[in-house]
């Protein structure tokens, strides 16, 4: 009786427990539209392959744009809201005003999903499949997309600009503690990290670096000065690739240039810099299936912040505004 009884306060323990700790993360599943859109991973495939031949920056962009709208009030599509009277949305904050770009693709794909399952696929759940394509065809890892999330109704600029996206002038303490203020560790931000192996970035966002630092390879920092000019003004918009050597393919490049003083942004060699994340930098430079092992890990952990799911949220028919 006495062991009944104890099994029974063991089991109502551990049912409390499910209820009290289940983050929402739980109600996501690889499996999602299975059943409601079974042609949504390939249409999105497509729509993204021809975005990138086109262009293959895109591939990247398209992956920030993910990592952006997570950071952000989590992965809810919010990045993609225009401006509406009762808001202003994400778009002109200062991690995305000039730089956050790939929109017009995102519609494309929305719009082709639309046609194979109307009203049945989020834009914040098409971001993550997006980027998981363009990791992919780029030459990186895939993984399974975990699915389910629910569009925003609402998106604030005052949020985007709060800090929660680290800037490229962050020290390695602030990129640490604001990754791990999403649930994600400094392994995971190194790894995630090593998504600057593709796309660019603007003058303005490595002036201070190629002038001013010190812990910069002398030809590397004269060559970008060539197209990003001292005055503060002049050619701010002006894109340099963050990995030099191969800049619209994944690979562990990225690492290489580190451990070679070869990192564009601050917040790039800050990584490799006599501190706590220098091994992982230097293990990444030298493995490459490690990097990708630990890259889609850490995508999919970065996938599970704070989506809106079940009742809450909305599938938006147009991701640039709310129903």
């Amino acid at each position: 009786m006495a062991f009944s009884f104890s099994s029974l306060m063991v089991t109502l323990a551990l049912g409390f427990l499910v209820v009290f700790t289940g983050k929402s993360s739980a109600q996501l599943s690889t499996n999602f539209y299975s059943k409601t859109c079974p042609k949504l991973l390939n249409t999105v495939k497509s729509a993204v392959q021809s975005a990138v031949s086109k262009e293959r920056r895109m591939g990247a962009s398209l992956l920030r744009l993910h990592f952006h709208d997570c950071f952000v009030n989590g992965c809810d599509g919010s990045i993609l809201l225009d401006d509406t009277s009762s808001f202003t949305g994400e778009k002109t904050s200062g991690p995305n005003i000039n730089s956050a770009r790939g929109f017009e693709v995102v519609d494309d794909i929305k719009s082709k999903v639309e046609k194979v399952c109307p009203g049945v696929v989020s834009c914040a759940d098409i971001l993550a499949i997006a980027a998981r394509h363009s990791v992919a065809i780029l030459g990186g890892p895939s993984w399974n997309v975990k699915l389910g999330r629910r569009d925003s109704k609402t998106a604030s600029l005052a949020a985007a600009n709060s800090g929660v996206i680290p800037p490229p002038t962050s020290t390695l303490s602030n990129l640490i503690n604001r990754f791990q203020a999403k649930g994600l560790s400094a392994k995971d931000m190194v790894a995630l990290s090593g998504a600057h192996t593709i796309g660019q970035a603007r003058c303005v966002a490595f002036r201070n670096r190629i002038y001013n630092e010190s812990n910069i390879e002398s030809s590397f920092a004269k060559n970008r000065r060539g197209n990003c000019p001292r005055a503060t003004g002049s050619g701010d918009n002006n894109l340099a690739p963050l990995d030099f050597q191969s800049p619209n393919k994944f690979d562990n490049q990225y690492y290489k240039h580190l451990l070679n003083q070869k990192g564009l942004l601050h917040s790039d060699q800050i990584l490799f810099n006599g501190g706590s994340t220098d091994s992982l930098v230097s293990t990444y430079a030298s493995n490459s299936k490690t990097f990708n092992s630990d890259f889609a890990a850490a995508m999919i952990k970065m996938g599970d912040i704070s989506p809106l799911t079940g009742s809450s949220g909305e599938i938006r028919k147009n991701c640039r505004r709310p129903n």
